[in-house]
């Protein structure tokens, strides 16, 4: 076995994936379409999420949990600057009550009033969510230089998508021997050259889910990734309808299409022509 394959059985294949995990990973390496071994970090395993059907929907209680993750959690660090509060109300996992009250937990800086002055007001549907800083070089004076990404979109910006989102968070573990870490940086195979400046942001229990469901770092992980992809596609759900409507309004009229051409040309092409001389 190469060492990279004793390496990843060695560490259970990104710790929770276990031998099952790591020879998914082997064969993902070997395949000539696939990542190779020589990359500097684990390409994230497909894990065929439930929303992934032709016809399949998000999960919606995966979402609200997921969001909660990230209002507890992410938000002291990224920002969501593309998703509006109206798009919690258009999904329909909140109502417009709870959507208002999620609001109002936030301020934005709004104006000029009368005196022509700047002040702050409780957000309203309309408004997008705020991020944690007023611009970016307060962003990267908080992080050590380093500008904490927007996850509006991070789903489509990363190779892997939603899996590689998922195995990101789930894959924070001890440096392998030989491999020394800058200080500030934090080992994670799944991120490009294995340093990363974010250190594991889930722990068990970070956040108390309403619905009683037990919050382990693979559950917070899962649900924030969800919410991420529903945050870069609000539409999807409605997108998979509207083309069923597509195909089926599609398929009616070609059927009635392919009548009226026999009904309107039959009379020619059953038609018997003889010629007298």
């Amino acid at each position: 076995m190469s060492s990279f394959g004793a390496f990843l059985l060695s560490r259970g294949a990104v710790v929770r994936g276990g031998v099952p995990a790591a020879v998914a990973l082997l064969s993902s390496c070997r395949s000539p379409e696939g990542p190779r071994c020589s990359e500097d970090h684990i390409p994230s395993v497909e894990l065929h999420w439930s929303h992934h059907g032709a016809l399949s929907a998000f999960d919606a209680a995966s979402i609200r949990r997921g969001f909660q993750v990230y209002k507890e959690v992410c938000a002291s660090c990224h920002s969501v600057n593309r998703l509006y509060f109206r798009n919690l109300v258009e999904y329909g996992a909140w109502t417009e009550e709870e959507a208002k009250a999620i609001a109002e937990e936030s301020e934005v800086v709004d104006g000029p009033n009368d005196q022509g002055e700047m002040f702050e007001r409780p957000c309203k549907l309309s408004d997008h969510m705020p991020g944690p800083y007023a611009n970016e070089e307060a962003a990267r004076a908080a992080n050590n230089g380093a500008l904490p990404p927007d996850l509006s979109i991070i789903v489509k910006a990363r190779h892997g998508g939603v899996d590689y989102v998922f195995s990101l968070l789930n894959g924070y573990v001890d440096p392998p021997a030989g491999k020394v870490l800058l200080p500030g940086l934090y080992y994670n195979p799944y991120f490009a050259g294995g340093a990363i400046g974010m250190p594991a942001p889930l722990m068990d229990e970070a956040v108390t889910y309403p619905d009683g469901t037990v919050a382990t770092v693979s559950q917070m992980a899962k649900d924030v990734a969800i919410f991420l992809t529903w945050a870069a596609e609000p539409e999807h759900d409605e997108r998979k309808k509207a083309g069923f409507r597509w195909l089926l309004a599609l398929s009616v009229a070609a059927l009635v299409a392919g009548f009226t051409k026999r009904f309107r040309w039959a009379h020619l092409k059953a038609r018997n022509i003889s010629y007298q001389f």
